[in-house]
């Protein structure tokens, strides 16, 4: 798979261009399996965009930081919505920036969409991310899956094996569908 770099992505941002929106049933599965805990609770979006998931996140309460190493995703996602208070925009690349920015006390609930596929070395990535959940909390990958993506397009998807390989390290794991992307629930690293 060729990797994009971060200039592609700055200039696909700029261009007004997006991603996919949140569909109606993430945001169900979002909503049934990762409530926020009583108290309030912190999310971390790795791979933002423009931000429509953290702003739905910060819109069930949680208190978010959101992560993408395009600065012009970010630009566009701070003048999009009023809940962005509860959203702190991060500028970094989650593989290769040093992670101070992040939350120290952990996280409740770190979501990864639409993002993995373009990792260069997910097993490190995901472990990382899974050594900042608090007790309890779930790490969750949305992904198209090869078998519903077309040839040419493939490599923004993971195949089975690739779900089963980081699915494998966690102690509980559930997959559901989320029209048509694999919704991956993963808890305990």
């Amino acid at each position: 798979m060729e990797y994009v770099v971060r200039e592609e992505w700055t200039k696909h941002y700029a261009d007004g261009k997006g991603f996919r929106q949140l569909g109606d049933r993430e945001r169900a599965l979002l909503a049934e399996h990762t409530p926020v805990p009583d108290g309030g609770g912190r999310a971390l979006d790795v791979g933002c965009g423009t931000g429509g998931l953290s702003l739905y996140l910060a819109s069930l309460g949680y208190e978010v930081d959101a992560v993408d190493f395009a600065d012009s995703a970010l630009d566009h996602a701070r003048q999009d919505d009023p809940d962005a208070a509860r959203v702190r925009w991060i500028c970094m690349d989650i593989e290769r920036d040093d992670p101070v920015d992040l939350c120290e006390d952990g996280y409740d609930l770190i979501v990864l969409r639409l993002v993995v596929p373009f990792f260069t070395d997910r097993t490190r990535i995901l472990h990382g991310l899974g050594q900042r959940l608090r007790p309890g909390g779930a790490l969750v990958v949305i992904t198209p899956t090869a078998e519903a993506t077309p040839e040419e397009r493939r490599g923004i998807a993971l195949d089975d094996d690739e779900i089963t390989l980081i699915a494998g390290s966690w102690k509980t794991y559930e997959r559901e569908d989320a029209d048509g992307l694999a919704f991956l629930i993963l808890r305990e690293p």
